[in-house]
């Protein structure tokens, strides 16, 4: 029995000698660099967490750059608020020290749901606006009222021409004065649009004689 015993522990012994020639295990670790960038710009992504495995190593600097220490066969994990996770399995064959990586992520679109925002704070606020709204006037009664003689007369009688009529009449007034260049102007009694404007200023007063001024009193 001590015969195996022996056997044994100079059989763990030579195993761990051959790993290492001092007598210690031997363990590879490499120093990981890279940078971090969007999928479609290749634009340094910040603030990006790190994982090896599931424990956090690091985050991206501003402009995307990442560095941590590993070891062959790590699986390095990236996460971000606004992009897909991406995962970078590292080869086990690897010997250098120094690795550099170049990282893409992919942009998350995430669809919410519709949110409908009212004006009132609370169902109370709500449900008294609610009760206070006033219905009589319908979609029927607003167009009788658009169509009433009255205001439709006065709209006549007071509306203003718009900019495309202004012009319009500008230019008939140049084109007449151009066409009657050297000759003596024409006499616009069977004008209607003169007689209009006449009538118009007529019943404004713009004919009516002015009193004339009072002296100043000290």
């Amino acid at each position: 029995m001590k015969h195996i015993f022996l056997a044994l522990a100079i059989l763990i012994c030579g195993s761990m000698f051959s790993q290492n020639g001092n007598g210690a295990v031997k363990n590879n670790y490499i120093q990981l660099s890279g940078v971090v960038v969007e999928g479609d710009s290749l634009l340094g992504v910040p603030f990006v967490s790190v994982y090896k495995g599931s424990k956090p190593v690091t985050i991206t600097d501003y402009y995307g750059f990442f560095t941590l220490v590993v070891q062959p066969g790590d699986e390095i994990h990236f996460a971000s608020l606004a992009h897909q996770n991406a995962i970078y399995k590292l080869d086990d064959t690897l010997s250098l020290k120094h690795y550099y990586i170049i990282q893409r992520l992919v942009k998350d679109t995430i669809m919410l749901a519709n949110i409908d925002v009212y004006p009132w704070p609370t169902k109370e606020e709500f449900k008294k606006a609610f009760l206070n709204l006033d219905l009589g006037e319908n979609d029927y009664d607003r167009a009788y009222k658009n169509l009433d003689k009255n205001q439709l007369s006065y709209n006549e009688r007071n509306l203003k021409m718009d900019s495309q009529s202004n012009y319009r009449y500008a230019m008939q007034q140049y084109l007449t004065k151009v066409y009657t260049a050297g000759q003596y102007p024409t006499i616009s009694l069977l004008n209607p649009i003169a007689w209009a404007q006449f009538i118009d200023a007529w019943r404004k007063g713009k004919f009516k004689k002015k009193a004339p001024a009072k002296p100043y009193d000290k």
